[in-house]
């Protein structure tokens, strides 16, 4: 066994703070804001965001609520517990359901500190913590006094260094799925947004439509369920996926669904996912399964289309969100028979793909994970 000392966070980070409590002005364009959507359970932070404020609000930012590389940040409301070290220079601002954290190097390396944040110990100290009931929230003086064991620097250097290893391969798969994903996007945008699909050069359209293809509104394509779980359902040692409003799902220990379905968030960024198998959603997911499967492509891909119109007419002031009925009311563009199996044989081999570097990326994080314990009891040696 390794030889650790117990440390509070207050007592190896420089400051821990958390985002401004007051509403930020917004602009079109500027220094991007990030919300907790905008962070994933694969400790990843989008910064591909709708949502900016202008350069000045940034510059009369105090210096502990603007990120620089090393800093690590926590999400502390709702989705809590999923950290983000940040490797980059990048500007941007955040909402005070993040908070910040500054390593100091001469008592914790960051990237080790980091990976002790995302184990099961660590999470379940926060869960512990944590205090609601609709929005489970770790407050600032809480996590300040959550504990780390740290091993010597030399230590943390080395453990470090091997799960860094991992993760560079981590990434690598991660941008394999990214280019599938503009793949799919792209055909589907050629043959149903473009209506440049095989033959169309002798095909009338009329209104949008060509001739033999009909528009359909969602709600007669597919039922629209929603689950039934709250997100303290979740666990992280559940065998299946909950599809909670965030960008990534996290674990549940049992299934409600078994199906191939498009799963569209009811708030937050109304993110949509495409999923086969058995998974349990959150009462604010919206649970789409077609009553004709050979449509899932094309329902996936039109609710995925129309989620800027949506969310500029989500109804709500605090929280926004997506009304049954809205979801209803999406176009569907249903092609020909001979046009939705030509697409749909294309369609599958991306999604095959998808599916497999997916399957191999989750065995990858798994091995990582797992690593980090036996590191740190001495069964496998630094």
């Amino acid at each position: 066994m390794i030889e650790c000392s117990k440390y509070k966070l207050s007592e190896c980070c420089l400051s821990i703070s958390d985002g401004d409590h007051l509403p930020p002005p917004k602009v079109d364009a500027g220094i991007p804001f990030i919300t907790i959507s905008d962070i994933d359970s694969s400790n990843r932070l989008n910064l591909d965001v709708k949502q900016f404020v202008p350069e000045e609000y940034y510059n009369n930012l105090k210096d502990i609520r603007k990120a620089q590389r090393n800093d690590i940040l926590y999400s502390v409301v709702g989705s809590f517990g999923i950290p983000v070290i940040i490797k980059g220079n990048d500007k941007f601002a955040f909402q005070r359901h993040i908070a910040i954290l500054r390593p100091d190097s001469t008592k914790v390396i960051p990237d080790y500190l980091f990976y002790i944040m995302k184990t099961y110990n660590f999470y379940m100290q926060a869960d512990s913590v944590a205090i609601g009931a609709a929005q489970r929230t770790i407050s600032l003086t809480a996590l300040r006094n959550m504990t780390v064991e740290l091993p010597s620097m030399d230590v943390q250097k080395k453990i470090a260094t091997v799960l860094s290893r991992y993760d560079s391969l981590i990434e690598n798969y991660q941008k394999q799925i990214k280019l599938l994903e503009e793949a799919a996007q792209r055909l589907y945008k050629e043959w149903f947004v473009n209506l440049r699909f095989p033959g169309h050069e002798n095909t009338k359209i009329v209104d949008g439509v060509p001739e033999g293809w009909e528009k359909k509104k969602l709600g007669s394509i597919a039922p629209i369920l929603t689950g039934k779980k709250d997100a303290n359902y979740g666990t992280p040692d559940g065998n299946y996926p909950f599809f909670t409003c965030s960008q990534e799902p996290i674990k549940a220990p049992s299934y409600s669904f078994d199906a191939e379905a498009v799963l569209l968030a009811g708030n937050g960024d109304f993110n949509v996912k495409l999923y086969r198998g058995k998974f349990e959603a959150y009462q604010r997911t919206y649970v789409l399964i077609p009553s004709n499967a050979d449509l899932l492509y094309v329902l996936y891909n039109s609710v995925a289309k129309n989620m800027v119109k949506l969310a500029n007419g989500a109804s709500g002031s605090t929280i926004k969100f997506l009304t049954k009925r809205m979801i209803e009311n999406i176009d569907v563009l249903v092609p020909t028979n001979t046009i939705l199996n030509e697409y749909n044989s294309l369609r599958r081999k991306i999604q095959q793909d998808l599916e497999n570097i997916k399957s191999q990326l989750r065995l990858l994080t798994e091995s990582r994970d797992r690593l980090l314990p036996k590191l740190l009891s001495g069964e496998i040696e630094v």
